[in-house]
């Protein structure tokens, strides 16, 4: 149930909605978890807009975009982390129509430490998240297990 946010100087995408969007299921696709509300309404993606002069290199220069996703530990092998950066790097150029941004995006891969991933008020550990997601799809089997 990853969490992602990106930071770019205002203007930088035209239809953010769709970005969050695109960006969610992407990263829920990636991670390959069961298609249930608790993912689906629990992977979220976020676009801070910032003014220009909030963002800098060594040079100056504010073309750039931050993304950072924090997922809970072990969410993501290597492969998928490989995935996750290119995906979401062309998803962010493809939205600011700039495919030159893909070598200007900085994309950050975070895991909450196990007990560190707080939803409904409670911090909750991996055991617990996959205990809530096998209860909810067999809720949804209609009982039956599989």
């Amino acid at each position: 149930m990853p969490m992602i946010d990106v930071y770019a100087a205002s203007g930088t995408f035209g239809d953010t909605k769709k970005l969050t969007q695109d960006l969610a299921s992407t990263l829920m696709a990636i991670e390959q978890v069961p298609d249930i509300p608790m993912f689906r309404k629990n992977t979220a993606a976020f676009v801070h807009d910032l003014p220009a002069d909030r963002i800098s290199n060594v040079d100056g220069d504010s073309t750039y975009v931050r993304v950072q996703v924090l997922t809970n530990a072990g969410a993501l092998d290597r492969d998928k982390q490989r995935a996750v950066v290119r995906q979401l790097t062309d998803l962010i150029a493809a939205a600011a129509g700039d495919p030159s941004l893909t070598d200007r995006t900085w994309v950050l891969l975070t895991e909450a430490p196990d007990g560190g991933w707080g939803l409904a008020g409670h911090a909750h550990t991996n055991a617990e998240l996959i205990a809530a997601a096998r209860a909810e799809i067999a809720a949804l089997a209609g009982g039956t297990q599989g």
